[in-house]
């Protein structure tokens, strides 16, 4: 329940400052224009709204929604999600958008997609500022890694160090190199000491997502980093903070992961356990409980076994690196996006909840800010695409009023953003359902 409120506190101050940013850039748009903004709302408030507040000499009235599916930023003389059909019946007035140049009605539609982009290269120049670039290379994950039973059956085998792709070498593990590898004809890993290629069939991507196996996690020594309690099986056995299990009962267990299914063999039964201490390898023998535990806390950061390395930047340095990332971070979504349209792509659709578990389960601001950075590259990209009721629908119908130089009738408009509505609200229901579905499929 902790990790579930942690994850959602998480989830919903990150939204609020995305949302905040995107329909602050109509809002400052619409102004520089001279455009009336009558609303500027955090989430939506039909019905009600938690707070409301309207300056004196403001035509602005500012809020709180009770309902946390975005906001809103209405603009006098525009179809939008309020829907407001009486405004639109009268004249135009000078300071409506409707009124307004094309170009100019451009820019205050675009002006939510620009705020978030710049947010998130502003956010990720911020952390290589504050915290650098700290990673794991892979050549230094000397155990290499264990690989999922999508990977093992084209030819991948636990220990597997990946060295390059036949277009590149592979430096970091994470979405990168997933996609590196799956995009792959052939995958160089470093095998017992011999170079060995692996063929990558052309449809790798979708068997990922068909088998929602993943792709790999790092293998690292099972390191007791401290003991639950001093009459613990493991403590009065003379384990101590610092000794690397090496096996159980004479069987090999040179990860951690080995460690545990030894472990689920040996529940309630006396064990000898090898370890290694400062160099010298001694063993210990005792009873586990009826669980399979010795009573022992284990090093589970691997950034902590392996040499990582640190990349730092000054205050100036920062904004070219982050923008770097800003921009590989979305032509990699963008890539991505080519899976949606495939069955398995869209099986593996999510909403709140999968949103959700991209943050920690433990409140760590480096992770939270660069899941709100990549967040906000997802928002602009999806806001910006072509769909009626989104910003990129609206662009559609000016960039057509701009090359043609015919405006769609107001009722068009309506319908467009009617339809887009209801696409719009087809795709949370299934992508929540999703969700739901894969909660009780646990």
């Amino acid at each position: 329940m902790e990790t579930f409120l942690i994850r959602a506190l998480q989830l919903i101050a990150s939204l609020s400052i995305l949302v905040l940013v995107h329909e602050l850039g109509h809002f400052l748009f619409a102004r520089l224009f001279k455009v009336r903004v009558e609303k500027f709302y955090l989430f939506f408030d039909a019905w009600f709204a938690l707070f409301r507040f309207k300056p004196r000499n403001s035509e602005t009235e500012y809020g709180i929604g009770w309902l946390p599916l975005g906001g809103y930023c209405k603009i006098s003389g525009m179809i939008d999600e309020s829907m407001d059909k009486e405004q639109m019946a009268g004249p135009p007035q000078p300071y409506e958008f409707r009124s307004k140049p094309a170009g100019q009605r451009l820019l205050i539609m675009i002006g939510g997609v620009l705020f978030n982009f710049i947010l998130a290269l502003f956010i990720y120049s911020m952390i290589l500022f504050a915290w650098g670039d700290t990673y794991l290379p892979l050549k230094n994950m000397k155990m290499g890694m264990d690989y999922s039973e999508t990977f093992h059956r084209i030819g991948f085998q636990d220990g597997d160090i990946l060295l390059r792709t036949d277009q590149m070498e592979l430096e970091r593990f994470g979405a990168d190199a997933l996609r590196a590898v799956v995009n792959a004809g052939t995958v160089t890993v470093l095998r017992h000491g011999e170079e060995t290629p692996i063929a990558i069939p052309g449809d790798m991507m979708q068997r990922v997502m068909r088998d929602k196996s993943g792709f790999a996690s790092v293998r690292f020594p099972m390191i007791v980093s401290g003991l639950q309690n001093e009459n613990s099986p493991a403590a009065l056995a003379g384990i101590q903070p610092g000794d690397t299990i090496l096996s159980i009962d004479n069987q090999s267990t040179p990860t951690v992961y080995d460690v545990r299914a030894a472990l689920q063999q040996k529940k309630n039964r006396e064990i000898t356990v090898g370890f290694n201490r400062s160099g010298i390898e001694q063993s210990a023998t005792f009873r586990t409980d009826t669980a399979g535990n010795m009573g022992v806390f284990i090093l589970a950061d691997y950034n902590r076994i392996y040499p990582t390395v640190t990349q730092t930047y000054n205050f100036f340095a920062s904004f070219p690196a982050g923008l770097h990332l800003g921009v590989n971070t979305l032509k990699g979504y963008v890539g991505d996006m080519k899976y949606v349209f495939t069955k398995e792509g869209a099986s593996n659709l999510g909403g709140f909840g999968t949103i959700g578990r991209l943050f920690p389960a433990v409140w760590d601001w480096n992770s939270f800010w660069m899941t709100t950075a990549f967040l906000s590259i997802i928002l602009a990209f999806m806001n910006i695409l072509p769909i009626p009721a989104l910003d990129g629908g609206h662009v559609m119908f000016l960039l057509y009023e701009v090359i043609t130089r015919r405006k769609p009738s107001d009722k068009f408009l309506e319908y467009a953003q009617i339809t887009g509505m209801i696409l719009l609200f087809a795709l949370l229901i299934y992508a929540n359902g999703n969700d739901v579905l894969r909660f009780f499929s646990r």
